[in-house]
């Protein structure tokens, strides 16, 4: 029955992560059952590509979901014993993956918000004065980019080598990417590949921009950075008297009962509560994208 539910949460999570919004101005006529269940897999696939996870697929993403949620489950019970609150620990500790996924998208973005000052510099460098083409400079300075990017820019490099299209090619690092000034600085190039103009003056201004971005941003993150630290607090106290409870006189028969299964549920949707409403205050501004399909 444990199972069951955790690959329903499982699987409404990751639908939640991956389904688009819904919007009035969507027409045309409906996907059949098929081609929606493709495009959702698809969608899946690339928003673990987004993060590094290359080699993962949604599937797997799953199992591992369900293989921690049921592990989690199993030694709650050894702790507070079989009920509810064993299942909404294990459901907890399903969400873990999910959570660690977040964590490496976000890390990516905040690579690129770091990087591209100095990569659209190196763009302008190469196209230039060194007269690389654009398409040319454009995957050459991703080659040497951070970590967190080179899996994006080498698939836009297979891209190029197999059709040598570079709208294909941008329309390619732009979805691995899922970036704002990656949108910008790829659209930039092609409209100059395609059309023509002053390339060293749009890049310039568009180096400006996002080094004041940056800049602002990571003042704000210093500022936010105690806050961050004490709300770790929320978790580890809680769990520290949860434990030490259970070594105190006839505390883990106290968690056994239908008293305590009830307490350890309430407690932990306060934990949950209070660590969603923290990060919600701390959350900074998410830059939205604009030339997004």
């Amino acid at each position: 029955m444990s199972s069951i539910l955790f690959a329903a949460i499982a699987a409404v999570g990751t639908s939640l992560l991956v389904m688009p919004r819904p919007t009035r101005s969507d027409a045309g006529p409906r996907p059949t059952p098929g081609e929606a269940l493709a495009a959702q897999r698809d969608r899946a696939e690339l928003a673990l590509q987004r993060a590094g996870l290359d080699g993962v697929s949604p599937l797997q993403f799953g199992g591992t979901v369900l293989a921690v949620a049921v592990a989690a489950t199993f030694a709650a019970t050894l702790v507070v014993g079989p009920g509810v609150g064993a299942l909404v620990i294990g459901a907890l500790a399903g969400a873990a993956p999910i959570a660690m996924w977040r964590s490496r998208r976000t890390a990516a973005r905040r690579a690129a918000q770091e990087h591209w000052p100095r990569l659209i510099e190196e763009l302008r460098v190469l196209t230039g004065p060194m007269g690389r083409p654009i398409p040319q400079a454009l995957l050459e300075v991703g080659s040497r980019g951070p970590v967190e990017l080179r899996p994006a820019f080498a698939a836009a490099q297979r891209e190029w080598n197999l059709t040598t299209d570079f709208e294909r090619t941008v329309t390619v690092l732009k979805d691995r990417l899922a970036d704002p000034t990656a949108d910008a600085t790829c659209e930039t190039l092609l409209v100059v590949h395609e059309v023509g103009g002053d390339l060293d003056a749009r890049l310039s201004a568009l180096a400006e921009d996002r080094r004041r971005d940056l800049h602002d941003r990571k003042d704000a993150q210093a500022k936010l950075a105690g806050a961050r630290t004490a709300r770790l607090f929320v978790v580890l106290v809680p769990i520290g008297m949860a434990i030490a409870g259970t070594n105190v006189g006839a505390g883990r028969a106290a968690y056994r009962s239908g008293t305590g299964q009830v307490l350890v549920v309430l407690g932990i949707a306060l934990v949950v509560a209070c660590w969603v409403w923290g990060a919600r205050l701390m959350r900074l501004p998410v830059e939205e994208r604009v030339f997004d399909r």
